[in-house]
């Protein structure tokens, strides 16, 4: 699936969870409706600490992640070794929201590690989504 941007609330919901789980990083995987990044999903069993968060991709349901997504508490929002082994499991776009996770604290990367726009796009979620 083509990704086209992501919804502003779903934006603003990563970067509360990420002021609000620091100086532990917080993880979890996109999905997309119509091409638009709409939901986190946060598997059971991840665990966090202020070096890391371990995804349990094991327990991931039967759903088609577009990527991932994931908090640095330090101000860092390049992707590192680990970081990238993740982003070859998740799909083909990843978001690293880095400390103090204002509204420019976050970038988009490929699965590749390479930075891509990501436009935030104000379209509205419906009431069934689950952020």
């Amino acid at each position: 699936m083509e990704v086209k941007g992501i919804a502003r609330e779903t934006l603003g919901f990563i970067l509360e969870v990420s002021r609000s789980t620091y100086p532990n990083e917080f993880a979890g995987l996109l999905e997309a409706k119509d091409g638009i990044i709409t939901d986190v999903l946060i598997l059971p069993g991840t665990e966090s600490s202020e070096i890391n968060a371990v995804l349990k991709l094991f327990m991931m349901p039967n759903i088609s992640a577009v990527g991932s997504v994931h908090s640095h508490p330090s101000s860092a929002i390049r992707p590192s070794k680990a970081d990238l082994r993740l982003f070859s499991k998740t799909g083909t776009r990843h978001i690293i929201a880095g400390h103090p996770y204002g509204s420019n604290n976050w970038k988009c990367y490929d699965g590749s590690g390479n930075p891509v726009e990501l436009p935030v796009l104000d379209v509205e979620i419906e009431d069934d989504d689950i952020l």
